[in-house]
């Protein structure tokens, strides 16, 4: 494992400047506090950007499946719970943000998740490049540079699953390690909120159901602000799953966390698709 982002590149891409067309966005659900009370009206914002930071909404008509689970059971938002509304950015006077009203019934710890539908990109090679480079995809950067691909222009298949665990009230239920069924997402080993600042939480990391083993995971937590030469965020932690798909998360500080994991291969199941990339996000707080 590895503390602090890192990643080793090569010397051409080194010389690439990251411009914003090519960052692609990570999407997390996120909530002013996930300690929420019993049978409580709460709100969960779907941030698309990054964690401090939505640079658009996603619309209803990408929502494939929005599920809350918890004690009481699966409830299914109906597209009237979400609506939008402008939020600050520090580039622009505002961006609209996708936001979810629910009901939390009986204290215990629940899930909430988003899956959205693929679409489809095509980038010159700078700009796909660029954007490996901004989101951690070192793995395809290596696989492209051996097979003499680094200058190709690329065409990508993509979609976004993401979770939450919240807690409410005091009692805790085993709601936190509900399987959603999406194409890629974490499964939390131990219940977040069993934990406290020093303590490690293990995430095994599923593609169609099955570990991957050696995926590169990230992390972070609110209050790291670290900043790499591009202006992008450096993440607290850096690791990759065992053989058994799990990534171990040291939590050395408290907050709002997220772990995060890009799950990108080579396809040739669609004509003129280049790359196939599901994107995970699991977000939780430590007190």
């Amino acid at each position: 494992m590895k503390i602090g982002r890192r990643v080793l590149l090569t010397t051409a891409l080194l010389t690439v400047a990251i411009v914003a067309t090519a960052r692609a966005h990570t999407m997390f659900l996120k909530l002013e506090s996930f300690f929420l009370e019993p049978h409580s009206t709460n709100v969960v914002a779907l941030l698309n950007g990054d964690f401090d930071n939505s640079e658009n909404t996603i619309t209803r008509d990408r929502m494939l499946d929005v599920r809350v689970v918890g004690p009481d059971g699966i409830v299914q938002p109906p597209a009237s719970a979400w609506r939008d509304t402008a939020m600050f950015h520090w580039h622009a006077d505002s961006v609209d943000t996708a936001l979810l009203t629910f009901e939390t019934g009986s204290a215990g710890t629940y899930t909430i998740g988003v899956s959205t539908e693929a679409r489809v990109f095509t980038l010159t090679a700078q700009e796909f490049n660029d954007y490996l480079v901004h989101d951690g995809v070192v793995d395809v950067i290596a696989e492209r540079e051996a097979a003499g691909k680094t200058n190709d222009e690329a065409t990508e298949r993509y979609s976004k699953h993401v979770k939450a665990i919240v807690q409410v009230g005091e009692a805790q239920s085993g709601e936190w390690a509900e399987e959603l069924g999406y194409p890629v997402e974490f499964i939390p080993l131990q219940n977040p909120y069993d934990l406290d600042v020093g303590d490690e939480l293990e995430v095994r990391f599923l593609r169609a159901g099955e570990p991957v083993a050696n995926q590169i995971v990230y992390a972070n937590h609110e209050f790291n602000h670290e900043h790499d030469d591009t202006g992008g965020h450096v993440d607290a932690v850096e690791t990759r799953t065992d053989g058994n798909g799990v990534a171990t998360i040291p939590l050395m500080a408290g907050g709002r966390w997220f772990v995060r994991a890009i799950h990108m291969v080579e396809t040739t199941s669609e004509p003129d698709v280049d790359y196939e990339s599901n994107w995970a996000t699991l977000t939780f707080q430590i007190r």
